[in-house]
């Protein structure tokens, strides 16, 4: 899928939503947040739920994405989808919002490289698991431009996909590269039984629900 048919694709991209909440995951988890939702994704997770940013969206420019995210009292920007990635003038953007003072975050599905990301960047690697139906898209040679204050997030649907997961971490040896969070996957699998499967294994990583969906359930711009 391509998303990039706009002639100015160094100072443009599709959004589907720009918002200010709670950061519901991973390590910035409670403090006020503005989300960047880019539009397209080319992955078909069978838990998404953000479909309503496959498609559709406005042009905007990035000095104007930047300005919208100026109007709200907080440093921290989070840039999300779909699949971020999938429209090649995020890395502009991230760039951007990094040099305008922001503490940046990124939340990509590792179905595309990373290796162009500012570093300053914190990124949020969200592996495939088997449950997700998506993860033959999964590209392993990401783990390589890891830094220490990124996160690798596995959402978890089944104790199969939790075996899977768990070696995976082993395999990569990810808990020594960087934190790993463990999701249950909301509405699929109980949250008590996941945390209970990660301290019966005496697992080295933090387990996370999504705050945002607890507090006001699972809608759009939250």
């Amino acid at each position: 899928m391509s998303i990039q048919t706009d002639p100015d694709i160094q100072t443009r991209l599709k959004i589907t939503e720009i918002f200010y909440s709670l950061q519901g995951e991973a390590k910035n988890v409670g403090l006020p947040t503005v989300f960047i939702r880019l539009t397209g994704c080319p992955l078909r997770c069978a838990y998404c739920d953000t479909a309503y940013a496959f498609s559709g969206g406005e042009w905007m420019e990035i000095d104007d994405i930047i300005a919208q995210a100026r109007q709200y009292n907080t440093s921290f920007v989070t840039v999300t989808g779909g699949e971020p990635l999938a429209q090649k003038s995020c890395i502009d953007l991230l760039r951007k919002l990094c040099d305008a003072g922001f503490d940046v975050s990124l939340e990509t599905s590792g179905a595309i490289l990373i290796d162009k990301v500012d570093l300053r960047v914190v990124k949020i690697l969200d592996i495939k698991t088997p449950a997700s139906t998506e993860d033959t898209k999964n590209k392993f040679e990401n783990i390589a431009y890891l830094q220490n204050d990124d996160q690798v997030k596995f959402v978890i649907c089944d104790e199969s996909d939790y075996l899977w997961s768990r070696q995976i971490i082993e395999q990569y040896d990810l808990v020594d590269r960087c934190e790993v969070l463990f999701s249950p996957s909301h509405g699929q699998l109980d949250a008590k039984v996941l945390a209970d499967w990660i301290l019966r294994d005496q697992l080295k990583v933090r387990f996370q629900i999504q705050l945002h969906k607890y507090l006001w359930g699972d809608i759009p711009g939250v």
